[in-house]
């Protein structure tokens, strides 16, 4: 009983930072969505010899990391958008084999054992090798004077005897996707806290203490569970457990084919919402230079006024999904009832609950993670204008 309970603290734990990691990188999205687009207009002003563009890019690069860390965060907390599909994690491994040497070392030996028959799990695939690659790379810490790193693949049944063993483990059939080094390993005191965002055992400024918080939240958010086993001087051993997706041998669909690149200028009339003003401003410049007329709410209740007073025709509406009072999807419902025909596109530092159903977009809906460039924001809102 007294492990259960202390299985179900740190489950609430993990869940409370979850949700205040999640809040953190949605305000820290905004934030960077102004700074990176300003800075990137900025940089489009400046002359090529111009003292100022040094400091300019600078100023980029330096926000490009902090959007980096917000994008782990998000990771962590479940809220990262995610595109799921049918993966063979044999193959995902060995299309990586070549990189996962190059970040180990020599004086790493990497072992691969991928199980026959393995069946394919749905997940996405550049969340798992973020995966793959956070686990090595902590493998390869662990090792400092090399070792041996060896990744498995197999198929496994978790019965209720293990699910009542191991907290937040559910009873089924799982793809197995398993990392063992032979490194320092750590006692149970360190296992306990190693999936907690910002905790390392490194020195200060060697890691953020985001890694294994952030496989943690991909793998929880791929419906899926993870276990650490470790002894000190013994090595670590990683298991995650992703459901399968089809029987054995099924081979996942061949990616579709990429759209034909399509121009991202335009001369439409677009409608922004936006309650944050520096996102708001910066939508409106970037738009602006692309060609289109936009029109600016603060709100949802302003954008309905808005749209109610301007006789002219909108195309499109570019809506923030979490705002005080009417949420983005409540607005869009609400426009396009009064004008039919008008496209939606939502942002967002996050996508909640309105735009995101169990980790995954919605589907027909458009979506644009924050923090975006101003190209980036042009070339989707012509993608959807120019859509059906």
């Amino acid at each position: 009983m007294k492990r259960l309970e202390d299985q179900l603290r740190q489950a609430q734990k993990m869940e409370a930072v979850g949700r205040l990691a999640g809040g953190v990188a949605h305000d820290f999205n905004n934030l960077l969505t102004a700074i990176l687009g300003s800075v990137e207009l900025l940089l489009r002003e400046l002359e090529p010899a111009s003292p100022l563009r040094q400091d300019a890019a600078e100023i980029k690069k330096a926000g490009e990391r902090a959007a980096a860390l917000t994008r782990q965060l998000l990771a962590y907390s479940r809220r990262q958008v995610l595109n799921p599909e049918v993966l063979d994690l044999n193959r995902v491994v060995a299309d990586m084999d070549r990189m996962l040497r190059r970040l180990i070392g020599e004086d790493v030996d990497l072992v691969t054992r991928p199980a026959p028959d393995l069946d394919t799990v749905r997940a996405d695939r550049g969340q798992i090798e973020q995966v793959l690659v956070n686990l090595v790379l902590n493998a390869r810490d662990a090792m400092p004077q090399g070792g041996k790193l060896t990744i498995e693949t197999a198929n496994v049944e978790l019965g209720p005897g293990y699910v009542e063993a191991h907290e937040g483990a559910r009873a089924g059939a799982y793809a197995l996707l398993a990392v063992s080094d032979t490194g320092s390993g750590m006692d149970a005191e360190t296992a306990a806290h190693l999936f907690e965002p910002f905790f390392t055992t490194k020195e200060v400024g060697k890691g953020t203490g985001l890694g294994l918080a952030t496989v943690y939240g991909i793998v929880k958010q791929s419906e899926g569970y993870i276990t650490a086993y470790s002894e000190p001087g013994h090595g670590t051993t990683f298991k995650i457990y992703l459901p399968r997706a089809a029987a054995p041998g099924a081979a996942p669909p061949a990616p579709p084919a990429p759209p034909g690149k399509a121009t991202a200028r335009g001369s439409e009339t677009i409608l922004v919402v936006e309650d944050e003003e520096a996102v708001r401003s910066l939508s409106r410049r970037a738009l602006e230079a692309s060609g289109y007329t936009v029109l600016a709410a603060a709100d949802g209740p302003d954008a309905v006024r808005l749209l109610e007073r301007y006789g002219g025709p909108i195309h499109l509406v570019l809506t923030d999904v979490i705002m005080p009072g009417m949420n983005g999807r409540e607005l869009a419902e609400r426009l396009v009832q009064r004008r039919p025909g008008l496209r939606v596109l939502y942002m967002s530092g996050y996508p909640g609950d309105a735009i995101v159903h169990r980790g995954a977009l919605e589907p027909g809906t458009a979506f644009l993670q924050k923090p975006f460039m101003p190209e980036d924001l042009a070339r989707k809102v012509r993608e959807v204008l120019d859509q059906g």
